[in-house]
């Protein structure tokens, strides 16, 4: 199989298709202005292809900003894409969608990925998803969008998940996801006084969760946001770490991007050496997969903010490339299988 990328800066679609020929699945990032328009000159390109799309910083070897990002699959590919509708309240009202296009490409667990883009809510739209994926050993690997809109076939949605089935025709198919924090100390805590649908934590230990972050690490209140970019929290879940960003500060509440529950027991995590991890990860696929022919990743909207302020995101991306065709999505928050989480990177790789 192939992976195409093609971009624009300046968001003109035909160019970022220029090249592109017999796709059998297509994923779309665009910007928030052309997205809607985009989506439908996608549709008239090529039309009846399955596609999905959101909005989104996109990449290959250089980050594409503000334009719009194509990448696309062919030579033996199966896929089928689709929509789950009103992932705030009811998803599941509409599996059988997925559970059909699971039959249609004949997914098995060695060689079929679900790539999703999320409009928001989404621990509901990854819950739903998985209760179909998970019995038959099928991976996830996606990300939240911007603006709340995704699109599947050349129809725009809100308040909904776009999903895309790939089946690897000729070979294996495995996700990886890559955490560069490491728990701070002994410091764990017991969250209180939390709002799940504004994903607020009012109090950890008892004590105003803002002052109990700002004690801890001796920063000020306007440093809360970008602080968390060094230290954001960690929600264990058996062997692993769901990392928790801080979004903005609530009175003396914390507001993060990802639900928090009461109870919930959080640690506090810090920055390991990145650029040690990212070689490991690279070594790691290397070892698993002698033969890539595609990786698709999805890195947080804050890892591109700590890779670009410390210089390494260009050479991030050149040493993510010596893996082979590589591309993927910036985005609000990462999927893999059914964790929603921050500040990480889900891959897929393809034999």
């Amino acid at each position: 199989m192939k992976q195409f990328f093609g971009s624009s800066k300046r968001g003109d679609l035909k160019e970022a298709l220029r090249g592109l020929r017999d796709p059998q699945l297509i994923l779309l990032m665009s910007n928030k202005e052309q997205f809607e328009q985009h989506v439908k000159e996608l549709e008239r390109s090529f039309p009846g292809v399955p596609s999905i799309g959101c909005i989104g910083m996109s990449y290959d070897t250089q980050v594409v900003e503000k334009g719009v990002g194509i990448v696309a699959y062919c030579d033996g590919v199966t896929a089928a894409a689709n929509v789950l509708e009103q992932v705030s309240t009811t998803p599941v009202k509409y599996i059988r969608r997925l559970q059909e296009d699971v039959r249609r490409v004949n997914a098995s667990r060695q060689n079929t990925i679900c790539i999703d883009f999320c409009a928001g809510n989404d621990a509901c739209a990854l819950t739903t998803i998985y209760t179909v994926l998970r019995p038959l050993g099928l991976s996830l690997v996606g990300g939240t969008g911007d603006a709340g809109m995704v699109s599947a076939n050349g129809v725009v949605y809100e308040d909904a998940v776009a999903y895309a089935l790939i089946k690897n025709n000729h070979g294996r198919v495995r996700a990886y996801k890559e955490n560069i924090y490491h728990q701070m100390g002994d410091h764990r805590f017991i969250a209180s006084g939390t709002d799940k649908a504004k994903y607020v934590i009012g109090a950890l230990n008892g004590q105003p969760a803002k002052q109990v972050y700002q004690k801890i690490l001796n920063v000020t209140e306007s440093q809360i946001t970008t602080q968390t970019f060094k230290n954001p929290f960690g929600k264990i879940n058996g062997d692993d770490t769901c990392i928790i960003s801080i979004k903005e500060v609530d009175g003396n509440s914390l507001a993060c991007f990802r639900q928090v529950n009461d109870s919930d027991v959080l640690i506090l995590l810090e920055l390991g050496d990145y650029k040690a991890i990212v070689r490991d990860t690279i070594q790691t696929i290397r070892r698993d997969f002698p033969r890539i022919s595609a990786v698709f990743s999805v890195n947080c909207l804050f890892r591109y903010k700590l890779f670009t302020q410390n210089g390494y995101m260009d050479e991030y991306l050149r040493e993510m490339s010596v893996l082979g065709a590589h591309a993927g999505l910036v985005g609000y928050g990462e999927h893999f299988n059914n964790q929603f989480v921050n500040q990480s990177m889900s891959c897929v790789v393809f034999e």
